[in-house]
């Protein structure tokens, strides 16, 4: 996987948009079984910490750890932490979901938008769930939108002759992300009553190449890693990105319709 450095003000520039999937998701996680006890959740690819957040807001006394390996989404998530007002606790840490495994049993194990990032990630379904309490929870939803145009056309850009030496494959990276189906009967075959679903959000975006702007803060990261000691070729680049995209994604007289498709699954251990 190609390395990338994330930036949290320009992924929270687009929140709204990208905190509604989490609020679906949110909203079919069953009651957790934590009985007596504060409930003990996880949250991996936690970002910049705003949706940890609401994870505190559902279960207000909760002791809730947000996990990601970004050092600059660390640092931002670090607002968040600390007591809260229903009597639990956020903190932050490093936290690798390619090779994160419990340590403790869990209520709640959840991730928003993060293991697209991981080739292999059902292959930790069944510890993530063999760690969780019995009748607690593993929710995710992840971007299900990489044969749209956006995604499509970096691809291709990235393997154009001007670019294949430095990016080629830098577009194609999401291909391991499995259909709804898929996810059902994978979690259905660790022993849990298994809801999966998918959503294609039409979302309208504000602004000049609003789409450009999007992908900048998720999907384009690794390639303006690569090209970050080069700011000609990374504007050459940019350019040349942006045209693509205005006109796949022309703007209209209320702004620019950018279809995003999700994929949610809800497993509760039985």
């Amino acid at each position: 996987m190609h390395a990338a450095t994330w930036d949290p003000n320009q992924y929270l520039r687009h929140s709204g948009h990208r905190v509604r999937p989490f609020h679906d998701l949110l909203h079919r996680i069953p009651e957790l079984p934590h009985g007596n006890r504060p409930p003990r959740i996880a949250d991996l690819g936690c970002g910049p910490g705003n949706v940890t957040a609401l994870l505190a807001g559902r279960w207000p006394d909760a002791i809730i750890t947000g996990y990601d390996t970004s050092a600059d989404m660390l640092d931002k998530a670090a607002e968040y932490a600390g007591p809260t007002p229903g009597g639990g606790r956020l903190d932050f840490r490093y936290g690798d979901a390619a090779t994160w495994v419990p340590d403790e049993p869990f209520d709640l194990i959840v991730s928003n938008a993060a293991l697209q990032w991981v080739p292999n990630h059902p292959q930790s379904f069944p510890a993530w769930t063999d760690a969780l309490y019995p009748g607690g929870t593993f929710a995710f939803q992840v971007p299900a939108n990489f044969t749209a145009p956006s995604h499509a056309l970096l691809g291709e850009l990235c393997d154009a002759p001007r670019w294949r030496d430095r990016l080629s494959g830098y577009g194609r990276r999401f291909v391991h992300i499995l259909e709804p189906w898929e996810y059902l009967t994978l979690l259905a075959d660790l022993g849990c009553e298994a809801h999966t679903w998918e959503t294609t959000y039409v979302q309208l975006l504000q602004g000049e190449d609003p789409v450009l702007d999007w992908v900048k803060g998720t999907a384009l990261r690794p390639v303006l890693t690569a090209l970050a000691d080069d700011p000609e070729a990374r504007e050459e680049f940019l350019g040349q990105y942006r045209d693509l995209l205005r006109k796949a994604y022309p703007a209209g007289p209320h702004g620019t319709v950018f279809p995003f498709r999700r994929i949610f699954a809800v497993a509760r251990k039985l």
